[in-house]
């Protein structure tokens, strides 16, 4: 038995827990694995992050029961990490917390040092601009989970660098035979940390509005950006949310060309796809990648593209058809649970 301590940022609730963690633990565990989960922040947390509100004293608590289980963790075969084990504590002071003799492995889906590296204040540049750099270099292996971690972490100089995209459970993401209907549902799912990125595309929608029957759809948003907008809001659940892409005609995943956005994993892409959606994204990072241009989905560079891509999907009920099958296609065999979750297995049984 294979004893492992799990260091998530999240419980169940936050996104990047749940895909790049929570979801292999069966196949772990069915495989010889004992995992013992300790999340930093637990899902009352990330629902008060959602709403705006973050009590202070219940990350004091967090942290001091992260310290307690970092002080435990050379009872382990290995401790594997959701980024970094004390988010904005200098790499030096997390460090000398760990045991020198425990094997870690650390796992990135986003480009979490560019919190620090690029910073608006100097002082959190100088005494935190390299610290997911010193975590890369002290662990076995980091996991990334696009070409633009991996660079980061070449960079650092890490021993090992394994890529592992984020994935679904294809089987959950089933493809749904829906009759061709108007109007066509432009959709969006995501959280209110990211709807931010619609604006980017709100007056394509007004403008495809005009010449087409589309109503345009985003579940998980908070309204806050999407203020005046004709975008329909929807609560997001986990038990929802692939009913809810089922729904739509068209995924799309507008994005800034910007550091932070150019280390994300394209999830949203591959939610789309594993129901059998045509994507419309902004060539940004990874998506240049999952989006297979005129095969899957279009790349859309500026306001022109993005309303040639809509008028293309909301005039071809076949194209859109076609794009659809190619994308669940594209995921079966890249981006599933089942074709991902062995190479997991084979890189912690080799640390």
């Amino acid at each position: 038995m294979k004893r492992v301590l799990l260091l998530t940022r999240y419980g169940n609730l936050g996104a990047s827990s749940r895909l790049r963690f929570y979801q292999y633990l069966p196949y772990l565990e069915s495989h010889g694995y004992s995992i013992t989960v300790a999340p930093l922040f637990g899902n009352d947390y990330v629902r008060g992050l959602y709403q705006g509100r973050i009590p202070t004293f219940s990350v004091l608590r967090a942290y001091i029961r992260r310290l307690g289980f970092m002080l435990q963790s050379g009872q382990f075969d290995l401790v594997w990490v959701e980024k970094e084990m004390l988010p904005w504590v200098p790499g030096l002071i997390e460090i000398g917390f760990f045991p020198p003799k425990v094997p870690l492995l650390v796992d990135y889906d986003d480009a979490v040092f560019h919190r620090y590296d690029l910073h608006r204040f100097p002082i959190v540049r100088t005494l935190l601009g390299s610290k997911i750099d010193s975590i890369m270099q002290l662990a076995e292996v980091v996991i990334v989970g696009n070409p633009y971690l991996r660079d980061r972490a070449k960079q650092a100089k890490a021993k090992r660098i394994e890529m592992i995209p984020t994935v679904v459970d294809a089987s959950r993401y089933a493809v749904a035979l829906t009759a061709i209907k108007q109007p066509v549902t432009i959709g969006w799912i995501g959280s209110p940390a990211t709807d931010r990125y619609l604006s980017l595309v709100m007056s394509v929608i007004q403008k495809t509005k005009i010449s087409h029957n589309i109503r345009a759809v985003a579940v998980g948003a908070s309204g806050e950006h999407l203020a005046g907008s004709s975008i329909e809001i929807r609560a997001w659940t986990d038990e929802n949310e692939v009913a809810e892409i089922q729904q739509f005609d068209i995924g799309i995943m507008p994005l800034h060309d910007e550091e932070w956005e150019r280390g994300k994993c394209g999830y949203k892409l591959i939610q789309y796809m594993a129901c059998g959606k045509p994507v419309v994204a902004s060539p940004v990072g990874v998506n240049s990648i999952i989006v297979q241009h005129g095969v899957n989905g279009f790349l859309a560079r500026n306001e022109l593209e993005w309303l040639q891509a809509f008028e293309l999907l909301c005039n071809d009920p076949l194209l859109r058809q076609n794009f659809g099958r190619a994308g669940r296609a594209h995921v079966e065999k890249e981006y599933s649970l089942d074709v991902m979750a062995p190479k997991l297995e084979e890189v912690l049984r080799s640390v």
